[in-house]
């Protein structure tokens, strides 16, 4: 319970101060101002905050169910809160108007207008104000919005979400309370006092404006999430899953190793899914249909900040290797009610250009198929539908990017690929073109093997050919073939061409290898062991060709380079 408690508050302070709450800030800011005057003016900004609070873990909570129930437009609760910002801001700046706003409510017991100790006013419009902040919930308030759209609702969940709450609200009072004070010390300048709420109203009316064309969320989109990883670390947690209900194991805990891939099991489907988006005639894909191709699984949602920044490189790759055999499918499981409107999620996907196929997720039936907990989420898929990688979250794109390609060569060897697209070279270095990881056995080596003698399981001669080009190896002399390396056994030499300042080796057996590269001194190399990386030459980045002289019975696994 303690634990549960500490992870929704600290998730919520996280919230808090992490990008998507910006736009917010002068909105509490100006509406704390305003509600300031006689009485208690510092009480009046929490009121605002506490309606605030109570207004986004109830709409997260349990906005899905009761639109639902009444039958109301998913957008509703959105352009509720415009709307009400609006009113506000036209309000501070013609008082008559505020007071026209507050009759009908001026006979509630603790009712009062702005500035004349009333309670419940404040808090009402911090209610209102809630709705607009709801899209800032963050992923662990989200894990708990895909349990109330699913009616998973339990002691736990609840108490989640309160803490969160009060983490959350704990950033957002500061900016209350502080334009509650800067309010009460005008109040004897009645001048600067009216100037003052002027600015205000235009600052907000100008936000409204700005809400209804989504401009804070292009804003949001530009600026790097300096809370993704603590965001991640937290929805991750063993709490967070075990006030949510969520099972452990599946595909969805199946990250694969460094670089590499690992077999996750077979992919769900996409049944279940509703309507379909850049499909012939809107007809479903399946993964029966889709098997022979490399299949990208890309979970998102369209008011997701984390999801806007990734899509790009989704769709980058999308572009580069469709031809080549990748398909991506998108999921959109809405995090929000207003998400599940098709005409939305159309807008959405022509805004961004997402030209590969989306279907919408609704009912949560891919989610829950694929144990999924997060946005964005990728769970790439090999020609033999089985689940090699998974991948959470921005950032990491480099290795995915790797991993795609792969998987390409694995389901069609000797494909053609185009230059890597995320900025470098599969296992890039920051700076300059770095040579991607390279795999000693016929399933995985694809064009990285350029040599005399054909890579195929068994006893072989092998001999270098006439020049090792970029990013390959070659082998000479008499080698065993498995399905993971190569074993020397007689006479056997590998030479390898990158571009690097640093390769590696993943060696087993037991045997001395000694490390020719020109310009350099010989490195002798005493593997013995389990297999485990070795490192062979090191320097400055540049084009290098390193040739191994291998003991019989010691086996080459992989090339890696830094």
């Amino acid at each position: 319970m303690l634990a549960m408690i500490l992870v929704g508050l600290v998730g919520g302070l996280v919230t808090g101060v992490s990008p998507c709450v910006l736009p917010m800030i002068p909105i509490i800011f100006v509406t704390g101002a305003d509600s300031a005057g006689a009485g208690r003016p510092r009480a009046r900004a929490v009121a605002i905050i506490a309606g605030v609070a109570v207004s986004f873990s109830l709409i997260t909570l349990l906005g899905t169910l009761l639109l639902a129930a009444l039958g109301l437009p998913s957008g509703v609760l959105r352009w509720t809160g415009i709307v009400l910002l609006a009113l506000i801001g036209v309000g501070m700046m013609v008082p008559a108007v505020a007071h026209l706003l507050e009759r009908p409510f001026a006979r509630i017991p603790g009712w009062a207008p702005t500035g004349r100790g009333g309670r419940l006013a404040p808090f009402v419009l911090g209610l209102g104000l809630g709705t607009l902040y709801v899209p800032c919930a963050g992923p662990v308030l989200a894990a708990i919005a895909v349990a109330g759209a699913t009616g998973h609702i339990g002691w736990g969940t609840v108490v989640l979400t309160v803490s969160f709450a009060i983490g959350a609200a704990t950033p957002l009072a500061i900016f209350a309370v502080a334009g509650a004070s800067l309010s009460a010390r005008l109040a004897a300048y009645r001048s600067r006092q009216r100037a003052f709420r002027a600015v205000g109203g235009v600052i907000l009316i100008g936000l409204a404006v700005a809400l209804v064309f989504d401009a804070p969320t292009r804003l949001q989109q530009a600026i790097p999430s300096y809370t993704s990883a603590i965001d991640r670390a937290l929805s991750q947690s063993d709490a967070v899953n075990d006030a949510l209900g969520r099972s452990a194991g599946g595909a969805a805990d199946c990250t694969g190793s460094g670089s590499g891939l690992s077999d996750c099991g077979p992919a769900a489907g996409f049944d279940g899914g509703g309507r379909w988006f850049n499909t012939p005639e809107g007809r479903p894909l399946t993964l029966d249909g889709l098997r022979g191709r490399v299949v990208l699984v890309d979970f998102w949602t369209y008011s997701c900040i984390n999801c806007l920044r990734d899509g790009p490189h989704v769709r980058s790759w999308w572009s580069a290797y469709r031809k080549a055999g990748l398909e991506v499918v998108g999921v959109h499981t809405p995090e929000f009610a207003f998400e599940k409107d098709a005409g939305n999620v159309a807008s959405a996907i022509a805004d961004e250009h997402i030209g590969y196929p989306v279907v919408q997720d609704n009912d949560y039936a891919i989610w829950n198929a694929y144990q999924n907990r997060y946005w964005p989420a990728k769970y790439l898929i090999d020609a033999e539908g089985r689940v090699r990688a998974v991948g959470y979250g921005e950032g990491g794109y480099e290795q995915m990017e790797s991993r795609i390609r792969s998987l390409l060569r694995e389901a069609s060897p000797g494909v053609d690929l185009p230059a890597p697209v995320s900025g470098a070279d599969d296992d890039t270095a920051v700076t300059g073109h770095r040579s991607p990881e390279m795999y000693l056995n016929p399933l995985r080596a694809g064009d990285a093997y350029r040599g005399t003698g054909d890579l195929r399981e068994g006893t072989g001669d092998f001999a270098f050919g006439a020049r090792q080009p970029d990013d390959s190896f070659g082998l000479s002399g008499r080698f065993e073939v498995s399905g993971e390396s190569v074993r020397a056994v007689h006479d056997a030499r590998v030479r390898v061409a990158s571009t690097a300042s640093t390769v590696n080796a993943v060696l087993g057996g037991r045997g001395r290898v000694v490390v020719h590269v020109p310009g350099a001194a010989d490195r002798i190399v005493d593997v013995s062991g389990p297999p485990r990386l070795y490192t062979l030459a090191m320097g400055d980045d540049a084009r290098r060709e390193a040739v191994l002289d291998l003991a019989d019975g010691v086996s080459v696994y992989t090339f890696t380079f830094g």
